[in-house]
C-alpha cells in the first residue's frame, strides 16, 4: 500500500524512469537529509539494475510496472522522469495514490489532458503537483520575472532562440521517436525556452504562426522550428530552436518601454543577465548563481510549507497549449487561436 505517513522521518520517494531525470534528480533527493528513495520502476532491466545501483536500491525494491510499485511500497511522493507521452497517466496515478507529484517537463502532450491536470491539482489541498522547469529555479530569469511583476512595465517585443546537437544526440533515442515524445525538439529543449518566455514575460498567448523543418516523413519530428506568436497585449515574441548545430546557446531578448532583458548562455551553465537602460547604457547586475534553487530541495519545501510550486501544471499548461497549437500551425500553414480558457 502507498500513502502518506503524518509524520515520516524521511519524505520516501519513489522514482518512475531511471534515466537522465530518474537518476540525477533521484541523487538530489537522496542527497537532502528531508528525503529519501526507496523504489524505482522503468520498463528495462538493464535502466533499473543501473539506476538502482545509483540510487542504492535493492533489488527487492526495483519494478517493471511503476502501478505495482505504487501499490507495494509506503511512499510518499514520486519523481516522473519518462517519456513524455507516459506523464499524463502517471500524474493521475499517483496523484490517484494520494502521492505528491514532480514531474519532468513538458507536463502532457495533449491540451486537454494538461487542462485537465491544471483543474485537478488546483484542488489540492494536501498533494504538490510540481513540473521540472528549471528556469523558475535560476536565479537570472528570477530576477529577470521581478521586473514585470513588481512595476507596471509590460513587456512589448521578445526574441528567443536555442541551439542544440539534438538531432544528432537523439537520433536512436525515445526523444526522436514522436509516439513517446510528442513531436521533436520543440517539445523538448524548445520546451524551456517556451516556458522561459512565458513564465518570466507573465504574458498570456492568443495565437501563432509556425514554420517547421522535420526530420522525418510524417512531418512529426521538428529539426527547426521558428514561431511568430502573438499575446494579449498586442506584444510579439519570435520563438527559435534550432537541432543541428553543435552545442546549446541559449538567448532570450526582452524589450519593454524602458528597454531590455537579455538572457544568454551556453550549454547547461548559469545563464547570465543584462539590462539595457532607457538611455542605451547597458548593465550586467550582479547575480548570485547559488541563490538557484535545486529542484528536489524545492519539492520537499513545498511538500513541507505547502506553498505554491514554483513551475505549476497552470504554468506547464500554458506551454502545451502554445507547442501543440504550433505543430497545427507548421503543418497547416495557418495561424492557430491559443485559448487557455
Amino acid at each position: 500500500m502507498s500513502g502518506q505517513s503524518p509524520s515520516p522521518e524521511k519524505h520516501r520517494i519513489g522514482v518512475i524512469g531511471g534515466g537522465f531525470i530518474g537518476t540525477t534528480v533521484g541523487r538530489s533527493f537522496e542527497e537532502d537529509p528531508r528525503s529519501t528513495v526507496v523504489a524505482l520502476a522503468d520498463v528495462s532491466e538493464a535502466a533499473r539494475e543501473e539506476a538502482g545501483n545509483t540510487l542504492y536500491i535493492g533489488q527487492g525494491s526495483q519494478y517493471e510496472s511503476y502501478e505495482e510499485m505504487l501499490d507495494a511500497e509506503e511512499l510518499d511522493a514520486v519523481l516522473i522522469g519518462t517519456p513524455h507521452a507516459f506523464h499524463y497517466e502517471q500524474i493521475t496515478t499517483a496523484l490517484d495514490h494520494g502521492l505528491h507529484v514532480l514531474c519532468d517537463k513538458p507536463l502532457t502532450i495533449d491540451t486537454e489532458e494538461a487542462r485537465e491536470l491544471v483543474e485537478r491539482s488546483e484542488r489540492l489541498d494536501d498533494q504538490v503537483l510540481m513540473v521540472g522547469y528549471q528556469r523558475h529555479l535560476n536565479e537570472a530569469f528570477v530576477r529577470a520575472r521581478e521586473r514585470w511583476t513588481d512595476s507596471d512595465l509590460t513587456p512589448r517585443f521578445i526574441s528567443a532562440e536555442i541551439t542544440q546537437n539534438w538531432i544528432s544526440r537523439f537520433e536512436d533515442a525515445w526523444r526522436t521517436d514522436p509516439d513517446l515524445s510528442g513531436g521533436g525538439n520543440l517539445y523538448d529543449t524548445g520546451s524551456h525556452l517556451v516556458d522561459a518566455v512565458l513564465w518570466t514575460t507573465g504574458l498570456t498567448p492568443t495565437s501563432v504562426q509556425a514554420e517547421m523543418t522535420f526530420a522525418d516523413e510524417e512531418n512529426r519530428v521538428d529539426e527547426r522550428a521558428q514561431l511568430t506568436v502573438r499575446f494579449e497585449n498586442d506584444a510579439s515574441a519570435s520563438i527559435s530552436v534550432f537541432s543541428d548545430a553543435p552545442s546549446v546557446r541559449e538567448h532570450i531578448h526582452i524589450w519593454d518601454d524602458e528597454g531590455a532583458i537579455y538572457l544568454e548562455g551556453r550549454q547547461w551553465e548559469p545563464r547570465q543577465l543584462t539590462e539595457v537602460q532607457d538611455d542605451g547604457t547597458t548593465v550586467a547586475p550582479y547575480i548570485d548563481q547559488h541563490r538557484s534553487g535545486d529542484k528536489a530541495a524545492v519539492f520537499i519545501d513545498c511538500i513541507e510549507s505547502g506553498k505554491t510550486p514554483p513551475a505549476t501544471a497552470r504554468d506547464a499548461y500554458a506551454v502545451t497549449a502554445l507547442t501543440e497549437a504550433a505543430y497545427e500551425s507548421a503543418r497547416s500553414g495557418e495561424r492557430v487561436d491559443i485559448s487557455l480558457d
